[in-house]
């Protein structure tokens, strides 16, 4: 009896082990049947994508016949060909300016500057060159520096009334603010130089004798580097279509170096109402919400979401600087002092400035310029606009800063004058 059990479930055994045999090669065989028609769609379309995508590459790489087919969803271009007059001298210029603060010592990183915008921008128009220092520039410094321009050079002495720590500041407070941002590591929290120039920046620097005559500058610092080509004068672009402010990179500013600086704001917006423009960017300063993938990459303590325009690069127009309200609004932040028992920088007092004073459509991104400045870098998205302008840059490199999550430029494209593209 027990002999026939046996028999049993040894045959029950081989039969269910022949059932999943069958079951697991049905599966394979599936697999092998699924895998071929795929492989077999795959041969029929490749060449095909092939054919498609490098059916348009002679208007991708500026070839004659250029069709009506855009190259890439984000580049606007209606034409192509390089233009005749790229490499042309353009003798027209606006009543502008090359604005750089700088020291005799930095004149490597100054020639730099220059030699890359020269070649880059001003060997077409000659714009002058404008030089400011709290010291008297050297020999060796005006030297070189007017061997490198294509157009004038000019170098200004800043009064100290401009320049030094005023009178009034509480020198006790001072030092003992000036001792804690260094313990606490903020950068260039101990450095008293520093503070002067974002204050002479912020109030200062369109008060200089020497940029009088002008109704425009374009600020440039030591060692900075533009990408590409300039696709126009960028004067030309703040006077035809009426802007007062332009910038290229928006980041956040550090909240440690301004700990109280909206606080002065919100008193000088309830004290002079009347003077914020109707149309105002208040929004872009104040947003705090998802944007794309990103919150703010900082908690800040107050309304203020540390969005700022980045001022190393800055084209704008001198006469919203010596407005009555944009001095108002200054002569205000001035007066808390903030400049020194804290370290307020000259990027977010203009740009909160420009946000509250200016109608949000006065302040334009240039998209088109590629441009450097130690960590973060801007370079076009469009391919076409890369081959036209000569860039040598990549949008994909991490430095990139317009769409990272340290950027406030997708805040700008919200609140306020909205994503331009390149045409």
């Amino acid at each position: 009896m027990f002999g026939l059990r046996k028999e049993y479930l040894g045959a029950t055994v081989a039969v269910v082990s022949l059932l999943f045999a069958l079951y697991f090669t049905q599966i394979a065989l599936t697999v092998i049947k699924e895998f071929y028609d795929l492989r077999q769609i795959q041969l029929e379309f490749i060449p095909e994508s092939k054919e498609v995508l490098h059916k348009y590459d002679s208007i991708r790489r500026f070839g004659k016949s250029r069709g009506d087919l855009k190259p890439a969803s984000n580049s606007y271009l209606d034409d192509l060909m390089i233009p005749d007059d790229r490499d042309s001298t353009i003798h027209e210029r606006e009543n502008a300016t090359i604005l750089m603060l700088c020291r005799n010592w930095e004149i490597e990183g100054v020639l730099r500057s220059m030699r890359s915008l020269e070649d880059r921008f001003n060997r077409r128009y000659k714009y002058t060159w404008t030089f400011l220092n709290d010291v008297p520039f050297d020999d060796h410094f005006i030297e070189a520096t007017t061997a490198m321009a294509s157009g004038d050079t000019q170098y200004g002495l800043i009064p100290a009334d401009d320049w030094n720590r005023p009178d009034w500041i509480d020198e006790t407070l001072f030092e003992k603010r000036l001792q804690m941002l260094t313990e606490r590591k903020v950068i260039y929290g101990e450095s008293k130089s520093y503070r002067n120039m974002c204050r002479f920046n912020s109030g200062f620097f369109f008060r200089q004798k020497l940029l009088d005559q002008y109704d425009y500058y374009f600020r440039v610092e030591p060692d900075v580097e533009y990408f590409c080509d300039f696709p126009y004068d960028p004067f030309k672009v703040l006077r035809e279509k009426k802007k007062k402010y332009g910038f290229v990179l928006s980041i956040y500013e550090y909240e440690d170096t301004v700990t109280t600086l909206w606080d002065a704001v919100e008193e000088f917006m309830e004290t002079y109402p009347e003077i914020l423009h109707p149309n105002n960017s208040l929004s872009f300063l104040t947003d705090s919400s998802l944007v794309g993938r990103f919150f703010p990459v900082v908690e800040s303590n107050t309304d203020y979401n540390l969005c700022h325009f980045w001022s190393n690069f800055e084209v704008g127009d001198l006469n919203f600087f010596r407005s009555e309200e944009y001095l108002q609004f200054f002569n205000h932040l001035d007066s808390k002092g903030g400049f020194y028992y804290e370290r307020w920088g000259d990027a977010p007092v203009h740009s909160i400035g420009a946000s509250l004073l200016l109608d949000k459509n006065e302040i334009h991104h240039f998209d088109e310029i590629g441009y450097s400045h130690v960590p973060f870098n801007t370079c076009p998205t469009s391919v076409s606009a890369r081959l036209l302008y000569r860039c040598i840059c990549d949008p994909t490199d991490e430095t990139n800063i317009p769409i990272h999550p340290n950027s406030c430029l997708m805040r700008w494209w919200k609140n306020g004058a909205g994503k331009l593209f390149i045409r």
